[in-house]
């Protein structure tokens, strides 16, 4: 039964967690001391606020499934001659489902971070940053004009710059949260511009009613085209940089600075949602644009792309998954670009809930690395010092492995059903793009199954006597598996490729074979340093990772069940494809398995229409097992080794140039550093050189030339009465005759 409450409480969805993040910070500011000792209080009451915003968002969903109805709260108004401005909630199927998708994830994240946190100093103040991160969001996703929007978006922008830089004291952090500031500051500044252009064309801000305008306008043939795509595209530079698509993606890999409670946040519901919701909010709007629909699908087909590749060979685990975040949102931006923008939004409820499971698994994996390796995030994020972790972790190796099989794309699990809805409608607008989704299908599979076999299979390596970083892995596939021995120049230069080492699979786990020739062939310095870390490197202890406490447990087993069940919801037959509350009727239909025949039926084609894509994730998992699976077995057939010499030699050269591009992120943080970055560097050197020599050089001049002809002037004037009436006398001489002259003449 039900608690029937009126839509006029949606206020509390917002309003509850932003009491508490200002609660909590007003304590902190007062008295400190006394708000770190009753810490634990503060977070219990940080978490219950949050608790009733979705009970309230819960139960308004329910009511309005019987009415579907459209309904808006407005408190202040704002008007001046012809200009009104409406200030309050937008109550509707998309701001209730996102409603719910916020506040669930973010109860989640919150009662994980209770004991993921409990031993840093500033727990008090990460629950006040946290609460105010969701009430941002959730304030964006209620409002009903764009002014509301802009204000909420650049305060998920501000509570992101917090969180990332939570651990300022760390250079790195502080370094990615200017980073990620920065770079959103670029879109934001687009998105500003087109609120503006909107508000030109349109004469209003509200969404419901200048996407109507618009139309209007558009079929009366009364706006100029070109303008309106620029206005679009102004709009979509927004979620551009919020969203982490290309070329505007470079903060998210570094955002990874932040605690892992943040990261499963930021990734799962709250700031990369942020720019697809807005794009859904004004579909209605670019859909009548097809030259912004273009640019919007072949920017979310790049950015989809690009983060599968650079996510092949990361060794740092939760970079590995931000950037499978990025591809993923690539898929969601793709889509509205073509047509299917709820497909986007059915991905990214899906998406969501699995990445949020598999962010709070690799926080569990990093707090248990932490006590074994050091708190160092270069050792206890790194892949290449876990294995083995599924013996001592088994809950958390569990729930990893069912959100990682549910990125994959494998059925039943969730990201299925919305990731193969994207791929078929992209096939059907453009056969480019279906081939570039089908492929990035197939990456996403290697690299998401590569994360859980390096990081939950096997035998843990950090304490392996004769270990050494594997990171330099490259999969070919010979006999043989070969590594790349890598050596950074410098900090702002690509990593290239030196050496070419071998490695043999031993039952004690990964144990690297330098060869003589190969170390006979580095310098001395480097030989000496390999031979040193070969020698001394973790035997000194023999500590092993233990299972979470419960209060990380627990919310990822919830996160379990709408990873598994919740994309079954888009197999009904009974959805209307065609309306534009497809998501509110996909997820208000239950029971989630019928007994109509026609949903069974509906299922099989979905699974028939599925099985080029299926068929490429199943490819993409079984290469990931061949190459980082430590059971190998090689027939010793000559054709078997004939083939594998010919992979060797075409293979390997592909290998390492995938190598490359992924540890050096694509070279675009390379090219930034060159051609942004030093550009502006050369600029501002030439502005200051004109600043000081032409600016200041004319001011500095002209006070020059003042003084130097006062000087003159205070040494002929000595102020003797006798040579004054003397210059007197003069000019009276001069003047006359002067005087005598002119009449004269």
């Amino acid at each position: 039964m039900t608690v029937e409450l009126s839509t006029k409480y949606a206020c509390f969805i917002p309003l509850c967690p932003l009491v508490a993040s200002c609660s909590t910070g007003s304590l902190l500011f007062l008295s400190p001391k006394t708000t770190r000792s009753l810490r634990r209080p503060c977070a219990a009451v940080n978490i219950s606020l949050l608790a009733a915003a979705m009970f309230v968002s819960f139960s308004l969903f329910w009511q309005q499934s019987a009415t579907q109805s459209i309904q808006q709260y407005l408190w202040i108004r704002v008007s001046k001659s012809d200009f009104c401005l409406n200030i309050g909630l937008s109550i509707d199927p998309l701001t209730l489902a996102m409603s719910i998708l916020v506040s669930t994830v973010g109860f989640l994240v919150m009662v994980y971070s209770d004991s993921y946190m409990c031993h840093d100093q500033g727990y008090a103040r990460f629950y006040a940053y946290l609460n105010l991160f969701i009430a941002s969001m959730l304030g964006l996703v209620l409002s009903p004009n764009l002014i509301q929007i802009y204000i909420f978006w650049e305060l998920v922008g501000m509570c992101s710059y917090l969180l990332i830089g939570f651990w300022f004291t760390r250079s790195s952090a502080a370094n990615a949260c200017q980073k990620a500031f920065v770079t959103n500051r670029i879109g934001d500044f687009g998105l500003l511009l087109g609120v503006l252009g909107v508000y030109w064309i349109t004469g209003s801000f509200e969404i419901f009613e200048l996407c109507d305008r618009f139309f209007d306008l558009s079929s009366n043939n009364a706006i100029n085209p070109i303008f309106a795509n620029i206005v679009a595209l102004l709009l979509f530079l927004g979620p551009v940089a919020k969203s982490a698509q290309f070329p505007l993606h470079i903060w998210l890999p570094d955002a990874m600075e932040g605690p892992t409670p943040i990261s499963a946040l930021i990734h799962a519901a709250t700031m990369v949602a942020a720019g697809i919701f807005l794009i859904a909010r004004i579909f209605n709007f670019i859909s009548l644009l097809p030259l912004t629909m273009s640019a919007i699908s072949w920017v979310g087909g790049i950015t989809t792309l690009l983060g599968a590749t650079l996510a092949l060979y990361q060794k740092d685990l939760k970079k590995g998954l931000a950037y499978s975040t990025m591809s993923q949102l690539g898929y969601m931006v793709l889509a509205p670009g073509i047509g299917a923008s709820q497909s986007a939004l059915f991905h990214l409820i899906t998406h969501a809930y699995s990445k949020a499971l598999s962010f709070l698994g690799s926080g569990s994996v990093i707090h248990a690395m932490e006590k074994v390796v050091g708190y160092s995030p270069t050792r206890s994020q790194n892949m290449f010092l876990m294995g083995g972790l599924r013996k001592y972790m088994p809950y958390t190796g569990t729930t990893f492995l069912l959100g990682t099989l549910s990125l994959c794309g494998i059925p039943p699990l969730s990201c299925f059903w919305s990731k193969d809805q994207i791929i078929a409608e992209s096939w059907l607008r453009s056969p480019y793009l279906g081939l570039l989704t089908s492929i990035t299908a197939g990456l996403t599979a290697f690299y998401t199954f590569r994360i859980y076999l390096l990081t939950f299979e096997g035998d843990f390596r950090a304490n392996q006597k004769n270990h050494i970083d594997l990171s330099t892995f490259a999969f070919v596939p010979p006999k043989k598996i070969t590594t790349l021995w890598s050596r950074a120049k410098s900090n702002s230069c690509p990593i290239k490729i030196d050496n070419i080492i071998h490695t043999t699979d031993m039952q004690g786990g990964w144990v690297l074979e330098l060869e003589n020739r190969a170390i006979q062939s580095l310098p001395r310095k480097e030989k000496s340093q390999n031979e040193e870390t070969i020698q001394s490197y973790p035997s000194r202890n023999k500590l092993y990772p233990q299972e979470s406490n419960f209060c990380m447990l627990l919310p990822m087993i919830i996160l379990t069940i709408p990873t598994i069940f919740i994309g079954l919801k888009g197999v009904n037959p009974s959805l209307n494809l065609d309306s534009l509350d497809l998501l509110f009727d996909w997820l208000i239909h239950f029971p989630f398995i019928s007994k109509d025949t026609k949903y069974i039926e509906n299922l099989i084609d979905i699974l028939k229409s599925s099985v080029p894509s299926l068929s490429l994730s199943l490819v993409g998992v079984l290469i990931s097992t061949k190459a980082y699976s430590q059971a190998k077995k090689f027939t010793d057939t000559k054709p078997v080794e004939e083939l594998e010499l010919i992979s060797q030699i075409f293979l390997k050269d592909f290998a390492v140039f995938l190598r490359n591009w992924s540890t050096n992120r694509g070279y675009i943080d390379y090219y930034y550093d060159i051609y942004f970055k030093q550009g502006i560097l050369s600029l501002s050197r030439l502005v200051l050189y004109f600043d000081q020599w032409i600016i200041d050089g004319f001011i500095n001049g002209a006070g020059a030339s003042s003084f130097f002809a006062g000087e003159s002037l205070r040494r002929e004037k000595n102020g003797r009465i006798s040579h004054h009436l003397l210059g007197l006398l003069i000019g009276i001489v001069l003047v006359v005759y002067s005087v005598i002259y002119v009449f004269l003449v």
